[in-house]
C-alpha cells in the first residue's frame, strides 16, 4: 500500500501551483512513496545510544600559525587610491546624512 496517495500528490501540486500531468501524477506518487519509506526507515535504525550527528565523518579545520610580518604603511597604501584624504580613503557619500 502506497504511503501517499495519487489524489495527496495533486493536492500537493496545487497548493505548490505546479502544473502536474496525469501520468505525472502516477509516477510521483511512486516517487514520493520510496522517499517517505526511506525517511521512515531512519527512525527504525536511530538508536539512543548512538549521538546524532551533522556529518558522517569528523570536520576537522586546518588552520596555519599566525606569523606576525610588516604589513603597508599608510603611505603604501593609500599610495594606489583614486582619492584619499586625511590619511584615508575617500569615497563617495551614499547615504544623505549630515556631517
Amino acid at each position: 500500500m502506497a504511503a501517499i496517495s495519487r489524489e495527496e500528490v495533486a493536492h500537493l501540486a496545487r497548493l505548490s501551483r505546479l502544473a502536474v500531468t496525469e501520468e505525472e501524477l502516477d509516477k510521483f506518487a511512486g516517487q514520493l512513496d520510496v522517499i517517505l519509506q526511506s525517511v521512515a526507515r531512519i527512525g527504525d535504525v536511530a538508536a539512543e545510544d548512538i549521538p546524532p550527528t551533522s556529518h558522517s565523518v569528523p570536520l576537522t579545520n586546518v588552520y596555519r600559525d599566525d606569523v606576525v610580518r610588516p604589513g603597508l604603511t599608510q603611505d603604501e597604501a593609500l599610495s594606489g587610491a583614486p582619492d584619499a584624504a586625511d590619511g584615508r580613503f575617500r569615497v563617495p557619500r551614499i547615504l544623505d546624512e549630515e556631517e
